[in-house]
Parts: structure tokens; C-alpha cells; sequence
């Protein structure tokens, strides 16, 4: 396997930001509020979406959360659907794993893998490739890395998930794991994907916080030309493991120690903007004459979540309240007659987003901002 570097003194010094902005996010999650089913819903639709594109399966954050929920969104094809779907279930079953210590082995590997591949069987899910693999970039086709040859990939695999814990800093341990995967590359598809899962699966293990929260997916999807141009760099075209020294690997260390970073800095900051709009929202249901209840649909507006009578229901159940249609129906236009939530399409198809004066207290709380990339070594620590 290939071997993280020793940290040097400015990699341990971002290790150790990443480290008191984890604590903040553990501070900030670690208590149920109204706003923590909705932004975990949405952290989680980011993070599918971007793993997702990263391979040319795009659909909006938006219409992933509808997926999650059990809606079809029209604008997103079958195959799509269910590919989303598929990886969804793995990354769910990961967040129910992370509820107790979790063992990585090659037939939990292997289980995830049908979850995410199983929408087409000629993926063969769940079972290594039989033959070579070449790793070719999605939007330009080239060839970036052969996978390692396909009567190794078994014992790789185990010795890959015996190796995983062995520098006991978790998200080290993750990047590795994520790294060795990839370059491996055990299946015949699915493996970038695979080996994203695998890193959220090594970093739930750790038990400090839900992965939900932890996972760098978004960023990655957000600057894929970059990660694929670090992982060209580390892995010089094909599987060599013991020509590679530790220092090979370091590109691909400081990448992921930043993309942990910014993504963590975001999530801090988006907790913090969910968390200033709680007494707005508050006064805006009571202005309207709506039951408290209705907080978890205006939480998913002002997040950019579409609303549906469905969704609600479905995200009221999440948290342990059950409503009619005919209850939700009633709020829903009562939020919408208020100005709160602007309705679109008729009777059943009827959807909702964010009004102005919902858009308004968005801006005012610093969400949907375009988030700008920090180098934290350059100077960009805070």
C-alpha cells in the first residue's frame, strides 16, 4: 500500500485547525435543534451531488434531496434516479454504522458497492473485475491511471482493510484508505465513488461526529480538475506501490488536508447562519398564524430545498410527527399566503420555494453566498 508522510510542521499546524473547527462543528450538531434535520438533509444531498458529478451523474442538490425523500424529480433521468438512489443507501448505511464501532472488511466494501452500482448489473456489483481497468478522466476521456492488475486485487483488498487504522489520526487514515482505493481500483466501475464512501466509512469510525458533516464530497465535486490532477500526480499513471516513498504521497495529504479544511469552514459558517435565523423564523411563522410545526418546511426553503406536500411529511416523520396531507396542504398555503413561500404548478403537482422575504433573510444570515477556496498554506488560516 502506499504510505502517508510524516506531517510537517505547517501540515500538523492545518491538521490542527481542521481539528478546532471539527470540535466547533461537534459542538454545533452535537444537540438537536429545529434546524438539524433539514441542514443534515441538505449537507447530506451536497455531499451525494457532488461525489455523483465527479463521475457525469448530474442532477441539482435540490433534485437529490427529492430522491432521498421518494420524489421523481422530471428532470432527472431513471438511470440517473437510481444511480443517486443507489449511492444515497450506501451513504445512509454508513451514518447507521457510525452508530457503533465499526470493522472495514472486504464484504462491507463489497456490500456498499452493489448499493451503488447495482441500477446497472453489467457493473457487476459487488464483485471484483475480472479484468484491467483504466481510469479515464470524465469530461476530457483521457487516460489518468491502470488500476492494479486483477488477480492482486483480492489480497490487496484485505491487506487494504487491514492497513486502515494504522496512523490513528482518522482523517489520515481516511485519505489513505481513499488514495490506496482508487489506485487499486478493485471493480470494473463505481470505484471513485466507492473509494468516497470509503473515506466517510473511515472517518465514521472515528465517532466524534456524523460524517454527514465530515465529508469532503462537495468540495470535491466543486474542484474536480484539481483532484484528479492530484491523484495523477501521486500515482504516476499505474498501481506501483513499492517503487512510491512517502513523500510521493504528500501532494495528495496537503490536498485533502485543505479540502477538509474549506469544507469544514463552510459547514461551521452555514451552521452558524441556520442558527441566526431561527428567531426570524420563529416571528415570521408566528406572523403568519402557522403552527411551529411548519418550521422544518421554511428551514428547507431557506436552505434552496424545493417544498412539496410529500417532502414535508416525509421530513415531519424524520423527526417523530405524523401529519395528514390535508394538514399539510393547509400550512403550506397558509405560508404561501403570507409571503413566506411562493407556489408553483396546481393541486397535487403544486411546489414551494423560497419568497422574497424568505430570500431576504437567506442574504441577511450569509447563506447561499459563493464560497471562496482558502489555501491554508498560504497564509490562509483564520
Amino acid at each position: 500500500m502506499y504510505r502517508a508522510p510524516e506531517l510537517t510542521g505547517s501540515e500538523l499546524e492545518v491538521r490542527e485547525a481542521i481539528q478546532d473547527l471539527s470540535e466547533t462543528l461537534k459542538h454545533q450538531v452535537g444537540q438537536t435543534r429545529r434546524w438539524t434535520a433539514p441542514l443534515r438533509r441538505m449537507t447530506l444531498a451536497r455531499n451525494v451531488q457532488g461525489s455523483n458529478s465527479i463521475e457525469g451523474i448530474n442532477a441539482s442538490v435540490d433534485d437529490v434531496a427529492a430522491i432521498a425523500q421518494g420524489e421523481k424529480p422530471a428532470a432527472v433521468d431513471e438511470e440517473t434516479e437510481r444511480a443517486l438512489a443507489g449511492y444515497q443507501l450506501a451513504m445512509t448505511y454508513v451514518l447507521e454504522l457510525a452508530q457503533e464501532p465499526v470493522v472495514v472488511d472486504p464484504t462491507l466494501i463489497r456490500s456498499l458497492h452493489y448499493m451503488v452500482t447495482s441500477y446497472d448489473l453489467t457493473k457487476r456489483p459487488g464483485r471484483y473485475r475480472k479484468g484491467p481497468v483504466f481510469v479515464q478522466q470524465e469530461s476530457t476521456g483521457d487516460i489518468v491511471h491502470e488500476g492494479a492488475e486483477a488477480d492482486d486485487v483480492p489480497a490487496l483488498m484485505d491487506e487494504l482493510t487491514r492497513t486502515i487504522d494504522k496512523s490513528g489520526d482518522s482523517i489520515i487514515d481516511a485519505a489513505m484508505a481513499h488514495l490506496n482505493f482508487v489506485l487499486v481500483h478493485p471493480f470494473r466501475d463505481g470505484n471513485g465513488r466507492m473509494a468516497r464512501v470509503l473515506q466517510s466509512l473511515v472517518l465514521a469510525a472515528d465517532g466524534a461526529i456524523s460524517p454527514v458533516f465530515l465529508s469532503i464530497e462537495e468540495y470535491l465535486g466543486r474542484n474536480t480538475q484539481a483532484y484528479y490532477d492530484v491523484l495523477a500526480t501521486v500515482g504516476h499513471g499505474r498501481w506501483d506501490p513499492r517503487s512510491a516513498t512517502p513523500e510521493q504521497v504528500r501532494p495528495w495529504v496537503r490536498f485533502i488536508l485543505t479540502a477538509h479544511y474549506n469544507q469544514a469552514r463552510e459547514r461551521a459558517a452555514r451552521i452558524t447562519a441556520a442558527s441566526a435565523a431561527y428567531a426570524a423564523l420563529g416571528e415570521l411563522l408566528e406572523g403568519a398564524g402557522v403552527d411551529d410545526r411548519a418550521m422544518e418546511p421554511l428551514y428547507d426553503a431557506l436552505f434552496g430545498a424545493t417544498v412539496t406536500r410529500g417532502r414535508y411529511i416525509t421530513s415531519l416523520a424524520e423527526v417523530g410527527t405524523e401529519i395528514s396531507l390535508q394538514t399539510a396542504t393547509r400550512d403550506l398555503t397558509r405560508l404561501s399566503q403570507a409571503g413566506l413561500l411562493a407556489a408553483t404548478g396546481e393541486k397535487r403537482g403544486r411546489a414551494y420555494t423560497a419568497a422574497d422575504r424568505l430570500v431576504e433573510l437567506r442574504r441577511a444570515v450569509g447563506l447561499g453566498q459563493a464560497w471562496r477556496r482558502v489555501d491554508p498554506f498560504a497564509g490562509g488560516l483564520s
